[in-house]
């Protein structure tokens, strides 16, 4: 019987494959305009003399802007906890089998996300036209309650129930989405066990769809730091609206705008790494260092996909 002279052929173990960019012509064209363009940008924050810089700094730290900031910081936390406790109540009636609990959860988001929020916080805050007085009492009987619209709807009140009911819309969908994503099979063993369906949804479902909520959460979070700009046209003093106060005295209009600029800039920043650092946290369970937060900012594997190739 003859014996074979082929030795076996060495594949390449892939898992210790090694990618290798490929450099493009458009990679340093692009760059070199993008680097230009910035240069320019640098070139017109330094030498235009109309963006006063001695008036920014005189003003970044003012008492009002500093209650300005506290205001915004103020509404846009309790818009998102009002809205995300509304949402997720609106996402349960949206999953459930009641097609009442269903059209009425379909009504509220497609009310709510169809309205711009601007158009309900001038809607919130004239109330008293439509509505005069608010009642509590026995129905065909005695009232036990009653105020004027006018006295409970003040611009913060307003500023509330606008952005919360806006936000409570979107947060419904997003939690819809995150529980729905949680496989089926593991509901049914929880049952099996004995867990009643909100103990299941409190121990193990929410949970685990906290992973899939949590960056979209971050991102309405962001946004809604940028909403509560909206409410100075209730004359609500925010950030915003502080500085239009400030410049509608001193007429200095350029520098206090780039105040308020720098203010949502850095709040911005600053809820774009605890964002990051919860998505880590629920990620693995670890503590995060602060480096590793900040690099996956700027970290993406589209090119590394697309541009990069396999060598052994």
């Amino acid at each position: 019987m003859a014996v074979s002279d082929k030795t076996p052929v060495q594949r390449p173990d892939i898992h210790s494959a090694k990618l290798v960019d490929v450099f493009h012509p458009s990679w340093w064209i692009g760059g070199a305009v993008l680097l230009g363009l910035a240069a320019l940008f640098i070139r017109l924050l330094v030498t235009n003399e109309n963006l006063q810089w001695s008036v920014v700094w005189q003003y970044l730290f003012s008492p009002e802007i500093l209650a300005g900031l506290g205001r915004t910081l103020m509404l846009t936390f309790l818009s998102m906890i009002i809205g995300l406790i509304i949402g997720t109540l609106i996402a349960i009636m949206r999953l459930s089998r009641n097609p009442v609990f269903q059209a009425a959860s379909w009504a509220w988001i497609w009310f709510f996300r169809g309205v711009p929020p601007l158009v309900q916080l001038v809607f919130w805050y004239n109330l008293g036209l439509l509505i005069p007085e608010v009642s509590i009492g026995i129905p065909f009987g005695p009232t036990l309650w009653s105020a004027e619209t006018n006295q409970l709807i003040t611009p913060l009140s307003a500023a509330l129930l606008g952005l919360a009911f806006t936000e409570s819309a979107y947060a419904a969908e997003m939690i819809r989405a995150g529980i729905q994503a949680i496989n089926v099979g593991q509901t049914e063993a929880a049952a099996t066990l004995g867990m009643t369906q909100a103990q299941t949804l409190r121990r193990i479902v929410l949970p685990q769809a906290l992973r899939i909520i949590v960056p979209p959460i971050g991102n309405d979070t962001i946004s809604m730091l940028k909403f509560t700009s909206l409410v100075s046209v209730l004359a609500l003093p925010d950030l915003l609206y502080s500085a239009q106060m400030i410049y509608s005295r001193t007429y200095q209009t350029i520098p206090l705008l780039i105040v308020a600029t720098i203010w949502y800039l850095v709040l911005s920043t600053i809820l774009t790494l605890v964002e990051h650092y919860i998505e880590h946290r629920l990620k693995d369970g670890a503590p995060i260092d602060l480096q590793l937060v900040l690099k996956s900012l700027f970290k993406s594997k589209f090119w590394g996909l697309r541009r990069g190739e396999v060598m052994p």
